[in-house]
């Protein structure tokens, strides 16, 4: 089974998504949230207006769908499940950086954003193993 890569990333007054691996997919919004949410409505247009025979080979078979945000973009998006004080408890790194981040006044070193991502996966590896 494929996957379709759609690359969520903020510029300076939008987000904006595109499809990394798959020509013809791309949103925008003023949220990280509307552009996947329009890169999402984009590839079902897409489906549903071309022949089988007419779209990109990795859609024309099963197919998954990833995403990957730069982090301002991620940090906005999942900013209702993750506060940066609960961010600021998993990674380590002050609320104010944090901030800094998610409003665009500065980017994370390639450093910082692993660090950020090894905690995610952490915390979701042992939420993995969670019973109630």
């Amino acid at each position: 089974m494929e996957t379709i890569t759609i690359i969520v990333g903020a510029s300076s007054d939008h987000f904006g998504a595109y499809a990394d691996n798959c020509p013809g997919i791309y949103g925008a919004g003023n949220t990280a949230e509307e552009a996947k949410d329009n890169a999402l409505k984009g590839l079902e247009l897409l489906i549903n207006t071309r022949e089988k025979k007419d779209l990109p080979e990795i859609l024309r078979g099963e197919y998954l769908v990833s995403f990957q945000y730069d982090t301002q973009s991620f940090l906005n998006y999942y900013n209702k499940i993750f506060t940066n004080v609960a961010l600021e408890r998993i990674t380590g790194i002050n609320q104010k950086l944090l901030h800094h981040y998610s409003s665009g006044l500065k980017r994370p070193r390639e450093k910082q954003k692993k660090r950020i991502e090894i905690a995610l996966h952490q915390l979701g590896s042992e939420l993995l193993t969670v019973r109630l």
